[in-house]
């Protein structure tokens, strides 16, 4: 009855009120006249299509990582909120396979958490090596050089990575305050080893960064074992979330650097002092920042949950396994696989040489329109010489391969008349 009476007193309201409201808008708004109509697009249904993404990202999300998404919004700073938030805390130390404190998840994509990692601990003036081998190198090199750093580059050529030996004669030229490296350099297909690199930094009283945002689940990292100090991913790539929530860590080393700067970061926003009091990284109660994308973080939840039941060494297995099983597969359809050496090649973003005589944009149109499947070109110094073959997390299935190879098998046959 109560819920009746509600009703009724409301739609009372309405019909005594509303005209009056009506009417004296009316009157205040007679010389008032809306410039723009209501957007025509906005009044129709939004469509999405189906598609399968086997490109470098994002990837397809499974419908527990959509259904977290879907659910009603809470309070930002609500006890429940505050559970997620630590949830998704100890989700990242397992996944990056460290104890530090000051771990959480930035609000931004992957691009955010490179910016947060090198304006935190970069100040004006310092000396910033950045290995460069692809396109990740050169973004980094230009956010440290917006941030007034010295930035020396160590180059090689795309499908190649660092040896121990050629990072040490740069740490020995330059006496860097901190070393930038991409763990998986998406651009080009190559997975750089990291065994040996943090005693090597360290050695040289110098930081380890490393960006594991297309890696991470997909291949061995294992942040304290390898003395990484700063290591940052992405949510839509192997963790296969929606972008917007990228996991972040940073070493002891890192956090003293952080908090003995001289001069505070040029934003506010991805301030790590002010992220740690937010995220509970001090051990003291939480104080407002900002309001985290509270859903994008149910999604981030969810996915390293289903991390976690996997196991990351099954994970990793997962990815091995299913990366040979299609770069086999795409040998025999006549591909040549770019990244030389078979230990060097990125499991998650498998890449090959356009085939003499095709056009790559063909290729991935045609797999695009006839199939609902993307695969995307080269990026940076690969633009028009490889194709990018993503396999990461919810996608990466013996299936999802067969499916792609099918589609790659019809594209070469139906782009015969691009052949010169």
């Amino acid at each position: 009855m109560g819920s009746v009476f509600l009703v009724q007193q409301t739609t009372n309201w309405a019909r005594v009120y509303l005209p009056l409201l009506s009417a004296q808008s009316c009157r205040t708004m007679s010389s008032q006249k809306l410039q723009v109509a209501p957007p025509a697009p906005l009044l129709r249904p939004m469509f999405v299509p189906e598609r399968l993404l086997m490109g470098p990202g994002p990837s397809n999300s499974s419908p527990r990582v959509l259904s977290a998404g879907g659910r009603q919004l809470i309070g930002h700073i609500h006890k429940e909120m505050i559970q997620i938030m630590d949830e998704i805390k100890v989700g990242i130390q397992y996944a990056f396979q460290t104890q530090n404190p000051l771990t959480l998840a930035v609000s931004g994509t992957g691009h955010c958490a490179m910016e947060a990692s090198l304006l935190n601990v970069v100040e004006e003036g310092d000396k910033v090596l950045i290995g460069v081998n692809g396109y990740w190198g050169e973004r980094a090199t230009d956010i440290a050089k917006r941030l007034g750093a010295e930035v020396y580059q160590l180059v090689k050529e795309p499908g190649e990575y660092f040896t121990l030996e050629e990072i040490e004669k740069g740490l020995l030229q330059h006496a860097p305050v901190l070393f930038f490296i991409t763990h998986g350099e998406s651009s080009t297909g190559v997975m750089q080893p990291l065994d040996g690199l943090g005693d090597l930094c360290h050695r040289y009283n110098c930081l380890l960064l490393i960006d594991a945002v297309a890696s991470l689940g997909g291949a061995p990292i294992l942040m304290d074992q390898q003395g990484i100090d700063i290591l940052y991913s992405g949510s839509q790539k192997v963790l296969s979330a929606p972008p917007g929530a990228c996991p972040i860590s940073f070493s002891e080393r890192a956090r003293k650097k952080i908090y003995a700067r001289k001069t505070k970061p040029v934003s506010f926003y991805l301030d790590m002092e002010e992220l740690t009091k937010y995220w509970g990284c001090d051990g003291h109660p939480r104080i407002y920042h900002h309001t985290a994308p509270i859903n994008t973080f149910f999604c981030l939840r969810e996915a390293l949950a289903i991390l976690a039941e996997m196991g990351l060494e099954n994970s990793w297995k997962l990815h091995k396994e299913n990366s040979l099983y299609l770069c086999s597969g795409l040998q025999k359809l006549g591909f040549k696989l770019f990244v030389k050496e078979s230990n060097a090649r990125l499991p998650t973003v498998n890449t090959v040489c356009v085939p003499e005589g095709y056009n790559w944009k063909e290729i991935t149109e045609y797999t695009m329109k006839n199939h609902g499947i993307e695969v995307s070109g080269g990026l940076g110094p690969s633009a028009g010489k490889v194709l990018r073959i993503g396999l990461m997390g919810y996608n990466c299935t013996k299936f999802n391969v067969d499916r792609v190879l099918h589609a790659l098998e019809d594209a070469l046959q139906h782009c015969l008349k691009n052949k010169l």
